[in-house]
């Protein structure tokens, strides 16, 4: 029924669009709560096997939101009533940004994947700080996504990341330095790990000085570091003693696509993501669980799509796995049909529970 509403009616729409009209009816169903109620108990996970610790929390199952779909923190509660177990929101910047021109959000169809060049285009960190505080604080786990003020210099950015973690650390239930999207100038820099030491310890002391509890806080890189540079990214994390990384956020590679060279070509700049970045993606976990040794909780994203995909993931060293492009074309019974194929797939295994599926057939 989606797919059929989906070519009918959002394919035919500018795809930013289609996703703020899709987003508010997600807001306005979770506004009413008797609707809310009936909608999670349709759609929201309910199998107690499905239940993981990660990062310090208990969360219904491992599935969850990446960043970039709620960058504001405006729709939370709708996320998880359609079954999402944790939303991490954002990319937010210490300062308001409208983002870069549009259009500057493409599907690729035939991919099923998307192009966006979207430029961290978000409220600030003080109105999405202002905005979690005002929020009644729900069983729903919340990450919190910060990246660099464009305007910023490169020279400039531990103290940009630093505002917005005094401003949003509270806030979060684990938090996500962002270093790897594509479209801010100079932002994929700051993974060499010469820049990134310094600016993962002034998080991490920021954090640590303005809440009373330890706050989980996890690095995201791209898939396009070379494997010397994703081991180097491990082996910082553990000399920091990081809670998880985060794998991976979009591509700028272009290879191995259906849809038209000239189509493509046309687009543009962007990341890529969606199902062309599903092998990339879980080399790169491998990678990082064989390098970690399974010390640090690994966050799987970039071309999942189906439960066989979290399962996948989840055997090979992820304690949590995210989606996002997916959604948009699998739609809003997206996280039911992962939950029902993964309760399968933990029975038939003979598992009496995720965390012993984690990591099963990653090398030891």
């Amino acid at each position: 029924m989606y797919k059929f509403f989906f070519n009918l009616v959002f394919r035919r729409m500018d795809p930013e669009k289609a996703h703020h009209l899709a987003f508010r009816w997600i807001r306005l169903a979770a506004s009413i709560p008797l609707l809310r109620t009936l909608v999670a108990a349709v759609l929201a996970p309910r199998d107690p096997a499905l239940r993981v610790r990660a990062l310090g929390h208990e969360m219904p199952g491992p599935f969850g939101l990446a960043a970039g779909f709620d960058k504001n923190a405006v729709g939370i509660d709708g996320l998880a009533m359609l079954g999402f177990d944790h939303v991490e929101i954002g990319t937010v910047t210490a300062q308001p940004q409208p983002g870069n021109p549009q259009p500057r959000l493409f599907r690729l169809v035939e991919d099923r994947a998307l192009i966006n060049r979207m430029g961290f285009n978000n409220e600030g960190s003080a109105a999405v700080a202002a905005r979690l505080a005002a929020r009644r604080r729900t069983a729903t786990v919340v990450g919190v996504n910060i990246g660099k003020t464009k305007v910023v210099p490169e020279a400039e950015a531990v103290g940009d990341y630093v505002t917005s973690t005094e401003r949003l650390a509270r806030h979060a239930d684990y938090f996500v330095v962002n270093v790897s999207s594509p479209n801010t100038p100079g932002l994929r820099n700051l993974q060499a790990v010469d820049q990134l030491r310094p600016l993962l310890s002034a998080v991490r002391e920021t954090l640590d000085a303005h809440t009373s509890t330890h706050v989980p806080l996890l690095v995201k890189i791209a898939p396009d570091l070379a494997d010397d540079d994703i081991d180097a990214v491990a082996d910082l994390a553990l000399e920091l003693r990081l809670d998880g990384i985060i794998a991976t956020n979009t591509t700028i590679g272009r290879e191995g696509l259906l849809t038209d060279r000239a189509k493509v070509d046309a687009i543009g700049a962007g990341g890529l993501s969606g199902a062309p970045l599903k092998a990339r993606s879980l080399d790169v976990l491998k990678r990082l669980h064989a390098r970690t040794g399974g010390q640090l909780t690994l966050v799987s994203v970039g071309g999942v799509e189906t439960a066989q995909d979290v399962w996948e993931r989840i055997l090979a060293g992820a304690s949590l796995v995210q989606g996002y492009s997916a959604f948009i074309y699998e739609g809003p019974f997206w996280c039911r049909k992962i939950h029902k194929g993964l309760s399968a797939r933990l029975r038939n295994a003979g598992y009496r529970s995720l965390a012993e599926a984690v990591g099963v057939t990653a090398p030891h």
